[in-house]
């Protein structure tokens, strides 16, 4: 008789690299991404789907960009599920991180997981680290959540079931999402159920995508109840495609890709929602889902040089020399390409459960249609179609109960939007069991809760408030950014309009322009007027919001086509806080990008020494170097050793630059991170 299941609240020893705190620019630059393009084959939905929902930028999220390579000891909160047949770790402070998943009959950990965390450029936020199983919502990319804490408490059922619940406000959507993750005594699979609230009064794109990292080996083969995929190979291009026979190999064992790919599973509607990667052995991760997770898809790093060397990059080799790991992913949408519409006021709720197959060896290594018939089989003994639909009913009778014991606060973001909401008689959700107290509030959302204190009870519409209502109490100013038309309309009413509120006006306007030059210039006259304003009545704006507005206004006048307009208020933005590592790194790069590798020089000069050692900088010196013929000042730097901790997936500058610096020689393999 199995014994009961348990749920343990303990700590776990990470050697964790330091994230260091957000970048302080807001985050007004448009995404940088492959425009995306259908081939022939694909179908209309598909395509209707990558041409709607995009964002423009992750405003108000900050970019997380200041981590390093260097790690430590550090202590996690782990909140362990533990029956007779399975262990789950979950990692709430970090994105909620289903961390390891042991399968007790044969021993083995059914995720590819580390002892060491390094934090590389993947996320839409910039900084993402490999392993275990993610959760991402908003839009395509690793999810802006994904590095820092959801609220995380337990819930106990009437029925005694002990229920993990980990919850966050999504600022890009802004939608309310929650993870309960359970793990019943007969159970040899984790249950988790994911539920999403739109309390806006409008439609609003939604992306959800569970990635789980499995472990590969020569022996792993990836399993999906489909004939077909939709395929790309990161260029933004997508090919439906055989995936068993694919440029002239079967790309279902991940080891047998040269490069690296995505493969989204073409599954037919009628058919069960699962996905299986088995090893040699027939061991495994099953991903399966009720049906409103429909797409599925394998991800390979690809064999070559560069594929490794990322690999390497993210997971560091021990003792026992690099491992490979590919990637199993659910998602609501057929592909990564596109946004589900989500109607005003809805709750949509699935559930997903994960757990080891045991395949036999020699038929999952066999024929793909027998192959994926004999998968299916195990995957229905392992967690049956009616065991999913009686989860999921389970789920939504639990989904409101309210938490027990809390064990992690999130942030306070989910706070400032229920107050917001209630000052602007705006829709909200209930919060019984998704609580967001105000204990959260911190320094970051403090002045904008002031801000809304202060208006309160003006008049019915606080927003509406004219100049004579409201109070003498000028806004003083925040380190953080948000986003929306009634803070717009707060921070300029009457006596609010303080040189803080006109600069923080002008980023929201900034954040919400379109790419066009009309816009970029009516940009470019807001900021103006904050710096020409804050100059006539004396130092009103602080040094950074002075050093950011400059900022503001150099990639307006850039994006109006002004580039040596631009390029000049950069250098001064970088003159008005040299210790701003972040606006130097930008500056450069910009300079550089249009020519300009004396002025990059030049911003470097009157940098802060202790920025002109970092990684990198010292690439963008020596690219500024061989740009300006000095060559061998820029060979020098590269020789000498540059890591640049947030190199960006899919940019090969390093490896460019080396060939372009020392022609003919080997490009050494810590330069090597191309992916094609």
């Amino acid at each position: 008789m199995p014994t009961a299941s348990t749920l343990t609240t303990t700590t776990r020893t990470i050697e964790l690299a330091e994230l260091g705190g957000d970048s302080p620019l807001p985050s007004v630059q448009p995404l940088l991404e492959p425009p995306y393009t259908v081939g022939e084959g694909i179908p209309e939905e598909i395509a209707q789907g990558v041409r709607w929902g995009k964002v423009r930028n992750i405003y108000p999220y900050p970019l997380q960009e200041n981590y390093t390579r260097e790690t430590s000891a550090t202590q996690l909160t782990a909140v362990v599920l533990e029956n007779t047949y399975v262990k789950a770790t979950f990692l709430p402070q970090l994105g909620g991180r289903l961390w390891e998943l042991v399968d007790k009959a044969s021993g083995k950990n059914l995720l590819h997981t580390q002892e060491r965390i390094q934090f590389a450029n993947l996320a839409l936020r910039n900084a993402w680290f490999a392993g275990g199983i993610e959760y991402n919502i908003g839009t395509r990319g690793h999810s802006p959540t994904t590095c820092i804490p959801l609220h995380a408490a337990t819930v106990r059922t009437p029925g005694g079931q002990e229920v993990l619940r980990m919850w966050e406000f999504d600022r890009l959507r802004e939608v309310v999402f929650q993870i309960d993750a359970w793990l019943p005594a007969d159970s040899k699979v984790v249950l988790v159920a994911v539920r999403i609230r739109n309390p806006n009064d409008k439609t609003v794109p939604m992306y959800w995508w569970t990635n789980a990292a499995v472990p590969q080996s020569p022996g792993t083969r990836v399993i999906a109840p489909a004939s077909h995929a939709y395929a790309t190979d990161y260029d933004g291009s997508m090919t439906r495609a055989n995936p068993t026979d694919f440029h002239g190999a079967d790309a279902t064992w991940p080891v047998r890709n040269k490069q690296a790919a995505d493969f989204f599973f073409d599954i037919a509607p009628a058919e069960r929602r699962w996905e299986v990667a088995a090893d040699a052995d027939g061991d495994g991760l099953a991903l399966v889902s009720s049906a409103q997770l429909r797409g599925r898809k394998l991800f390979v790093w690809g064999e070559g040089t560069g594929g490794h060397r990322w690999q390497e990059w993210l997971t560091p080799s021990g003792a026992g020399g690099p491992r490979h790991y590919a990637e199993i992913q659910a998602g609501l949408a057929q592909t990564q390409f596109e946004h589900v519409p989500m109607p005003a006021g809805a709750s949509w709720q699935w559930v997903e459960a994960y757990g080891n197959p045991a395949l036999d060896p020699a038929l999952a290594a066999g024929a793909w249609d027998a192959a994926v018939a004999h998968s299916a089989g195990r995957v229905e003994a392992l967690v049956s179609e009616r065991a999913i639909a009686d989860a999921l009913s389970d789920a939504g009778a639990w989904a409101d109960l309210p938490p027990s014991e809390v064990l992690v606060a999130g942030n306070g973001w989910g706070a400032l939007e229920a107050a917001r909401r209630r000052q602007g008689q705006m829709g909200w959700i209930d919060e019984t069991g998704t609580p967001f107290g105000a204990e959260t509030i911190t320094a970051d959302q403090a002045p904008w809760l002031e801000l809304l204190n202060a208006n309160e009870g003006i008049v019915e519409k606080p927003f509406e408030a004219s100049a004579a209502e409201v109070p003498n109490q000028p806004f003083g100013g925040a380190a953080s950014f948000v986003r929306g038309l009634d803070w717009e309309d707060l921070l300029t009413a009457g006596r609010n309009m303080s040189a803080e509120a006109a600069f923080h006006h002008a980023v929201m306007v900034h954040a919400r322009a379109s790419e066009g030059a009309g816009d970029a210039l009516v940009v470019a006259s807001l900021y103006r007027q904050v710096l020409e304003d804050s100059f006539a009545a004396g130092p009103e704006l602080s040094t950074r919001s002075r050093s950011l507005a400059h900022r503001g206004l150099g990639l307006a006048l850039i994006a109006a086509g002004d580039d040596a307009g631009g390029l000049a208020e950069m250098a001064v933005a970088c003159a008005v806080e040299p210790g701003n590592r972040n606006v130097l790194v930008e500056a450069m790069t910009l300079a550089l990008d249009n020519g300009q590798s004396a002025l990059a020089l030049e911003v470097l000069s009157g940098a802060a020494e202790s920025h002109k050692s970092l990684g990198r900088v010292r690439y963008l010196q020596a690219r500024a170097l061989a740009d300006g013929g000095e060559t061998a000042a820029a060979e020098a730097i590269l020789k000498e050793g540059v890591e640049v901790p947030d190199l960006r997936e899919g940019v090969n500058s390093l490896s460019e630059l080396w060939q372009r610096v020392c022609p003919g020689e080997p490009i050494p393999a810590e330069y090597q991170f191309s992916m094609h």
